[in-house]
């Protein structure tokens, strides 16, 4: 660190309430004792420019020449000329100067007083100077502990994303294999939807977030793929408020929605309706996918709804909250999403 920035650090911290009360208690009656047991009318002026001289120089020079990150020989120059510092300030003041203003013997400027002043400047800046250094080390070390955890969880977040994406092309490229048995236009036509999704993913998980029409674009192309197969399997809705399409959000958290409601609704044989709503409200983006299909709880060992909650949580963290609603026959999938987007701090 530089020695402006630590003058700048070290003055900040000694006007802190914690510290600068502390140091009044002590100095205000010295000041006090100084004009009793004194008759010289600039006795109290030079105990304030004592105590002046302490707040401002001890505990700085105490940290500039005595860095807690110096070598060992280093500490021992610095503490040496610490001391040397120390002893030159109490006498400059207790002595030099009242000789030079002709001042008369004052309560501080007796050889009793001048020792406890000398001691008063070592041990107090000493004190101050460590604390403060201290306080600051241990700030700096927090802010680097919390940006490891963001790192840490961006790590995180690009694990989750890794996992899915195996996870949806696997289900694909099956179900494709199976087209391509039974209908291969219909596999061709699969394969060249896949193709365009495949650049669309690529592009995700690359970037940190995305337009949330970026998102619906991939739910969209999902719900094609399976209607090129069985164009009478649902039916789609799709209900998009183009402001709220805007919003940034992670890539890929909530392509698993769709996925879900295709394989528990009209592939688990629930003919009907799937309805996609997006609303913007007050700051809020409003989020609902519906499907046919009683909503029958968290199955064993299921993974989309578990990696879609946790990337939610790593990117807002508990702000955002997947609600799984059972509607009779029908299930919802709904999210209130902050519209000014995730918390880029933990986003790669």
């Amino acid at each position: 660190m530089s020695v402006r920035s630590t003058v700048r650090e070290t003055t900040r911290a000694l006007l802190a309430p914690k510290r600068l009360v502390p140091v009044l208690l002590v100095a205000i009656p010295l000041v006090i004792a100084q004009g009793r047991f004194s008759d010289d009318p600039l006795a109290v002026s030079l105990a304030v420019v004592d105590c002046l001289a302490f707040i401002l120089i001890a505990p700085l020079s105490w940290r500039v020449l005595v860095p807690d990150e110096a070598a060992p020989r280093r500490r021992i120059l610095g503490l040496l000329a610490y001391a040397v510092l120390g002893i030159g300030v109490v006498v400059t003041l207790g002595v030099a100067a009242p000789a030079l203003l002709s001042m008369r013997l004052t309560f501080l400027t007796t050889a009793p007083s001048l020792f406890v002043s000398v001691a008063l400047f070592l041990v107090g800046g000493w004190g101050l100077g460590r604390d403060i250094g201290l306080e600051a080390s241990l700030s700096r070390e927090r802010a680097r502990a919390a940006a490891l955890a963001r790192e840490a969880e961006s790590a995180q977040l690009l694990a989750l994303r890794a996992h899915f994406d195996p996870h949806f092309l696997f289900n694909t490229l099956n179900a494709i294999a199976e087209w391509c048995r039974d209908d291969g236009e219909t596999a061709e036509r699969a394969i060249l939807q896949l193709s365009s999704m495949l650049r669309t993913i690529l592009q995700g998980v690359r970037s940190p977030t995305w337009p949330l029409s970026k998102e619906l674009e991939l739910m969209k192309a999902l719900f094609s793929l399976h209607l090129i197969r069985d164009p009478a399997a649902f039916s789609l809705t799709w209900d998009v408020d183009d402001a709220a399409a805007e919003t940034n959000v992670p890539p890929m958290v909530l392509l698993p929605l769709a996925e879900n409601a295709v394989k528990h609704g009209p592939a688990a044989g629930h003919r009907g309706e799937i309805a996609v709503r997006v609303r913007l409200d007050a700051g809020v983006v409003l989020f609902s996918l519906e499907n046919p299909g009683a909503y029958r709880g968290a199955r064993p060992g299921s993974e989309g709804l578990p990696i879609v909650e946790r990337r939610l949580a790593v990117a807002y963290g508990n702000t955002v909250k997947l609600d799984m609603v059972p509607l009779g026959d029908r299930t919802r999938a709904q999210l209130r999403l902050p519209a000014k987007g995730p918390d880029a701090g933990v986003l790669v």
